[in-house]
């Protein structure tokens, strides 16, 4: 994610791209669903205390834990715990706004970077890079466990040794851990969020399920992902939610080609440095018309909604775009159309707007919920 050189680029992709294929990932399914079980038993157990639920943290919870089982086969325990082990994800913060600005600031880039600091053990994210190096380290030991992500690579690794090396694999499986978690959690809870605050939109989603079911669709305790797509509305309020309120507030820097480049009226010489923010391009009403500002997933089912395709970029566009996003869409059907199936939630306070800062993620927090299972 962090390589500028379209070229260089290209062919890291080559290498790992792959792995990420829906055909791929799709194979981690079951594993994927037993993850989301979890996340169910928490909110069973909330509805019947009637206790707030901090779903921003169990979103969290649940993202972490779906990547680890992708990746290499093994959960980093968050919801088997129902806590932040080691103050872990809080503390991600702190590399988050790294991430935004750390290449801007060398001298702080090569600080942390520093083997001494890794040495140390002082990285706000130790869990998590402990976790996924550990279970990179075991997989090494025993290459016949579940064909995950990690295994897809060591094949590549084993085929073509000049093309890679071990450690673009540690690189990627920990940049895949930390910007796929924070994506899926702030997506989550967009959906929740804004759904709940216009419940007519949660009962026709609802509605579209229901009527799946009478179809044969829709019936496992976790929805599969096959089934969740055949649900265009569902789909469309997912969509609405990650261009409403998008989880990647920056968008990644290009360099302009020899000749420069010519964006509307202006021409940039060759060497600028550009970037698009997916904020600015998801609000504007230019694209999306007066209602850029509002929630309203119908504006998916039109039938101009062609032309607005190229403008959704929540995971980039072109060669920079996020590989993982395949896993994305696999666990934001199969746990939004199971809490719309199954639950009523709404806000302890439903005046009470969530908190959040934007760096290059956003994850937002603060608006606990009552979760209660739906009466039939």
């Amino acid at each position: 994610m962090s390589t500028i050189d379209p070229k260089k680029k290209v062919e890291r992709s080559k290498n790992l791209s792959p792995a990420y294929s829906l055909s791929n990932v799709i194979q981690s399914e079951h594993a994927v669903t037993r993850t989301i079980e979890m996340l169910l038993d928490w909110m069973d157990r909330y509805a019947e205390d009637q206790k707030p639920m901090d779903l921003d943290k169990f979103f969290t919870f649940t993202a972490f834990d779906v990547v680890g089982e992708v990746i290499f086969s093994k959960q980093f325990g968050f919801l088997k715990q129902g806590a932040d082990i080691g103050n872990a994800i809080s503390n991600s913060l702190a590399l988050n706004a790294y991430a935004a600005i750390g290449g801007f600031l060398q001298p702080l880039n090569l600080l942390v970077a520093n083997p001494f600091v890794t040495w140390l053990q002082i990285m706000p994210m130790g869990h998590l890079f402990n976790t996924t190096q550990k279970a990179i380290d075991e997989r090494l030991q025993n290459q016949d466990a579940r064909f995950d992500i990690l295994a897809h690579w060591f094949k590549t690794l084993a085929q073509h040794p000049e093309r890679m090396q071990l450690r673009d694999i540690y690189a990627q499986a920990t940049t895949t851990v930390g910007a796929g978690a924070d994506t899926v959690s702030c997506a989550l809870q967009s959906f929740v969020y804004h759904m709940i605050r216009q419940p007519t939109v949660w009962q026709r989603a609802r509605a579209e399920i229901d009527a799946a079911r009478m179809e044969g669709l829709c019936e496992d305790r976790v929805v599969l992902f096959d089934h969740a797509q055949k649900l265009p509305y569902l789909q469309a309020c997912i969509k609405e939610a990650m261009r409403v309120f998008g989880p990647v507030p920056m968008g990644l820097p290009r360099v302009a080609p020899r000749g420069g480049v010519t964006v509307g009226d202006r021409t940039f010489p060759a060497g600028t440095i550009l970037s698009i923010n997916p904020w600015v391009m998801h609000h504007s009403r230019e694209i999306w018309g007066p209602d850029a500002h509002e929630f309203n997933p119908d504006r998916w089912l039109e039938e101009s909604v062609a032309g607005l395709e190229k403008y959704w970029i929540p995971f980039g566009a072109g060669y920079n775009s996020c590989p993982g996003q395949n896993v994305t869409k696999i666990e934001l059907s199969k746990i939004t159309a199971t809490i719309v199936r199954d639950y009523d939630i709404c806000q302890v306070n439903p005046e009470q707007e969530w908190k959040y800062k934007a760096y290059f993620t956003v994850v937002p927090h603060s608006w606990p919920c009552l979760v209660r299972k739906r009466k039939e």
